[in-house]
């Protein structure tokens, strides 16, 4: 899909205060890692994970989104009452129904004919949101859209680390499959798309591709999980508390697969070619294995990217578009770059993009 109507007027942000490092949940596992020989420093060797990011007070997903979201529209310039979308993409949200877009629009004083809706792909909702918001504009449905996330990974790593210390039976073969749940953060971003003629110097987006291998979607699975179940057998109620399992070997092999076929079909698309690789490269940030994979795998050059899992984890959804946002703000993106954005969620789905800054 290409597109030439279509310029990212902003992009908006938000990291959290609280900083909790790979070893403070290593401290915090110290009976089960006694009990398996496990050595502290085992989570940041395996994932190249630091530390990752939180809110120490609650918030909700809605909250955070409608902060990042505001800032896309201070640092955009594009009028309130242009927009026609809103789209909150991320994993977290408010509760089931209504959508939690309803509480962002609400909170940034959106009009009432903008269209209101959540879009849930694990960590690619972003992207699915932005496509979705192109296409109207593309089409001349629409002038502007905004496509906002907010993630709270602390009730999971909470709940991941009760998990385990309640659990006499987990083996040192058991536990592999918790550790990314141990490697989430949390963080708020947003995008502000819109018409050339609200933002005619803006950063233009110019292609986007997507490819599915849902074959693996049991690789990873999340969600609400009743005692005795696993997260794809019990609904969303009472007894049920945040639940992750992951087999991880065999996603970074499906994932780089995928991300291999879907890289083809970009350069298809796009302006990127062996000969004339992307100026800059923005990921989903998982962590050091799936980066270097990924880089390897596609044959593009390492120094070309621009990282946050290293301090910030796995945001899910909101991990490339604020990595875009870091790398922009630190000078590392710049005016005339083509960027690829490479996006891939639980499923598999996998999108790609380029960006012609």
């Amino acid at each position: 899909m290409r597109f030439s109507k279509v310029r990212i007027a902003a992009l908006g942000h938000e990291v959290p205060p609280a900083t909790l490092t790979s070893l403070d949940i290593e401290a915090r596992l110290q009976p089960v890692y006694e009990r398996l020989k496990l050595h502290p420093g085992r989570l940041e060797l395996m994932t190249g994970i630091r530390a990752r990011r939180y809110w120490p007070e609650p918030v909700t997903p809605s909250l955070v989104a409608a902060r990042a979201g505001r800032q896309a529209l201070e640092r955009g310039g594009v009028p309130v009452e242009a927009l026609g979308c809103v789209v909150h993409a991320s994993v977290c949200r408010d509760f089931l129904e209504p959508a939690t877009a309803n509480v962002v629009h609400d909170a940034l004083g959106l009009p009432r004919g903008c269209q209101v809706l959540d879009v849930s792909n694990a960590c690619l909702g972003v992207l699915n949101g932005m496509l979705l918001v192109a296409n109207q504009i593309e089409l001349g449905q629409i002038e502007a859209g905004l496509v906002v996330a907010g993630e709270n990974g602390k009730p999971l790593v909470d709940a991941t680390i009760a998990s385990l210390l309640a659990d006499p039976t987990v083996t040192r073969k058991s536990i592999k499959s918790h550790f990314a749940s141990l490697t989430i953060g949390s963080g708020a971003a947003a995008v502000l798309l819109c018409h050339p003629d609200l933002a005619p110097e803006a950063p233009s987006l110019e292609a986007v591709v997507v490819r599915a291998a849902t074959e693996h979607h049991r690789l990873c699975q999340g969600g609400a999980a009743a005692e005795g179940h696993a997260p794809m057998d019990a609904g969303v109620g009472a007894g049920t508390s945040l639940s992750m399992s992951t087999d991880a070997e065999a996603l970074l092999h499906a994932g780089v697969a995928l991300a291999h076929e879907t890289w083809a079909e970009l350069s298809l698309e796009s302006s990127f070619t062996p000969g004339a690789p992307p100026d800059r490269v923005v990921t989903h940030q998982v962590g050091k294995a799936h980066h270097l994979g990924l880089f390897a795998a596609l044959e593009l050059d390492p120094s070309t990217a621009y990282t946050t899992f290293e301090d910030l984890g796995n945001m899910g959804s909101v991990s490339w578009p604020l990595t875009l946002a870091q790398a922009v703000e630190a000078g590392f993106v710049q005016r005339g770059h083509r960027v690829a954005v490479l996006g891939i969620g639980s499923g598999l789905s996998c999108m790609m993009a380029e960006v012609r800054w």
